[in-house]
Parts: C-alpha cells; sequence; structure tokens
C-alpha cells in the first residue's frame, strides 16, 4: 500500500506546445506500481490552458478548485467549476483554460497502455 500526499509531490510545469500555466502532480503512476491506472493532480494557472488535444486514453476529471471552460470538439464550450466531473472518450479533442483568478485544479485519471508510465498519453493514430 502507498500513501502520499500531495504537497509532498512536486509540480512540475507541462511544457507541451498549446499548454501554458500547466503544472502536473504525478500522484500515482506506473513508477509506484500502479498496475492499471495513474493518478494525476492537475493545476491551472489563471489565463493558462491545456492545448486542443486528444490521445488514445480515455480519462476521468474532477475539478477541486477554480473556475475553467472547457472546449470540445464540437466547437462547445462549457463553463467547468469545483465539483464538475468529466470524462473525454479516447481520441474526443478538448481543452481545458482557466478563466477565473485563482488556480484550477482537477484530479485525471488515466489507464496505463502497455509500455506507459501514466506521465504521458497515446497518440490518436
Amino acid at each position: 500500500m502507498i500513501l502520499k500526499h500531495a504537497s509532498d509531490v512536486p509540480a512540475e510545469p507541462v511544457t507541451k506546445p498549446g499548454f501554458s500555466g500547466f503544472k502536473a502532480r504525478f500522484l500515482l503512476t506506473s513508477d509506484d506500481g500502479c498496475p492499471r491506472y495513474a493518478l494525476r493532480l492537475m493545476e491551472i494557472a489563471p489565463g493558462g490552458c491545456t492545448s486542443f488535444h486528444n490521445h488514445r486514453e480515455e480519462h476521468e476529471m474532477y475539478f477541486l478548485e477554480g473556475e475553467g471552460v472547457l472546449r470540445t470538439e464540437a466547437g462547445r464550450e462549457d463553463q467547468v467549476r469545483a465539483g464538475d466531473a468529466l470524462l473525454p472518450m479516447p481520441c474526443e479533442f478538448h481543452q481545458v483554460r482557466n478563466t477565473g483568478d485563482r488556480t484550477l485544479k482537477m484530479i485525471c485519471t488515466v489507464p496505463l497502455f502497455p509500455g506507459m508510465d501514466g506521465r504521458g498519453t497515446t497518440p490518436c493514430e
């Protein structure tokens, strides 16, 4: 069994193209022995965002703090806030932007595909 506190896991800046003001705390990954899923805490600074991206992994997201906008592949922009849950399906384009004045925090899980560690995702072909 593994017990960690999120504050003991460093927030790592994500600098991939299209991301800004984005940090990830990789709470539980394959490095910890996770066999099927990774657990991450994502933090987006005010004005920051993810890229408009997709990947083969589904992922479950739960918003803990802050407020923002979810952009979908259908072109919609939906408000997200603390207490919202989101399920982007495999290869579904999505983007999250922080539109508030404090850090937008969300828990994000991804399945561990063969050879993946839970820090990255697998491109759609």
